[in-house]
């Protein structure tokens, strides 16, 4: 098991993004929301820098709620663990009987334990069956979209999930071979993606197999289609002064959290307006300017967090009914 699997991304700048929120002094117990809970090293820290603090934790993988459990023990009672997939917040509120809470983090991707499992098919530097669920008792395979997939779809997914402009050369060579044989493990994939592709192609941006694993990885777990529901949901969630901190990896899951938050601290009054009424006025401060990258530093002890990207905002009004 590899050490970096434990070491949570720009994990300080997470905690100060919401501290303000957790901090304050109130009747009622604050609560914060990890809504990707993965091995926890996230909610751990907040548990331990906001004693005060009671955690809700989502995860749609049963592997690393079991895991995390025992992490999180300790804390007793002030830690509650969903399985659940973090477009699901509000029911999960709901059935908590939570109304708004003070604090959501998002460190969206893959978990480090999903990748360092070999046998999940996530990680294309090892042979492993080309699965890549993050809940594995749900949906399909990444095999079964290679092999069932019309070409089209294949070439749109590579294209829009992946940024991979090689996308047609790669889908032909997966066309062709899948006639022959259907893909079933990892290795195959990337033998034939390093084959179909030309020599200036492989020259650049690391192992040419990653672009392909990102876009079948989005596409297995409806990433995006979950991202585009679950941002704007869990900005509803938040209570008036409540933060949020959102971690992504990639910049369509960037380009989609920016949108929600530049949506939420905009003016919607029509112009013109002498007097901004209350229901035109933005409901969201933004905390971070455009989106921080981690340090070198920090990146030197971590590779995992090079493509991190993280933005926050602050709820400071409530939704016009």
């Amino acid at each position: 098991m590899s050490q970096t699997r434990h070491v949570p991304v720009m994990l300080q700048r997470c905690l100060d993004l919401l501290a303000p929120a957790l901090e304050v002094p109130s009747p009622h117990q604050p609560v914060v929301v990890d809504c990707t809970l993965g091995l926890g090293g996230h909610s751990e820290a907040l548990l331990a820098a906001f004693p005060t603090a009671r955690l809700i934790a989502l995860d749609r993988d049963k592997e690393a709620l079991r895991l995390s459990g025992q992490r999180l023990a300790p804390y007793g009672d002030r830690a509650t663990l969903v399985h659940a997939v973090y477009d699901e917040l509000p029911e999960v509120l709901a059935r908590l009987g939570v109304p708004k809470v003070q604090g959501i983090l998002f460190d969206l991707g893959v978990s480090s334990m999903q990748l360092d499992e070999a046998d999940r098919g996530f990680a294309y530097a090892q042979d492993a069956p080309l699965d890549m669920r993050m809940d594995q008792t749900t949906g399909i395979s990444a095999a079964e979209v290679l092999n069932t997939y019309p070409p089209g779809e294949l070439v749109r997914i590579l294209r829009a999930y992946g940024e991979e402009k090689q996308a047609k050369r790669i889908v032909s060579a997966i066309v062709r071979e899948r006639e022959k044989k259907p893909f079933s493990n990892s290795a195959r994939l990337v033998e034939l993606i390093r084959d179909s592709l030309p020599q200036a192609a492989k020259r650049t941006g690391g192992n040419p197999a990653k672009r392909t694993f990102q876009a079948l990885r989005i596409e297995v777990n409806g990433e995006l289609s979950v991202l585009e529901r679950a941002i704007p949901a869990a900005v509803g969630a938040l209570a008036v002064g409540g933060r949020i901190a959102v971690l992504s990896y990639h910049s369509l899951e960037d380009r989609l959290v920016k949108q929600v938050f530049a949506a939420g601290a905009a003016n919607t009054a029509p112009p013109g307006l002498p007097v901004v009424p209350e229901r035109y006025q933005p409901r969201l401060k933004l905390l971070t300017r455009g989106a921080e990258l981690p340090t070198e530093e920090e990146v030197a002890e971590n590779r995992r967090a090079a493509p991190a990207r993280l933005r926050g905002a602050q709820r400071i009004r409530e939704e016009e009914r």
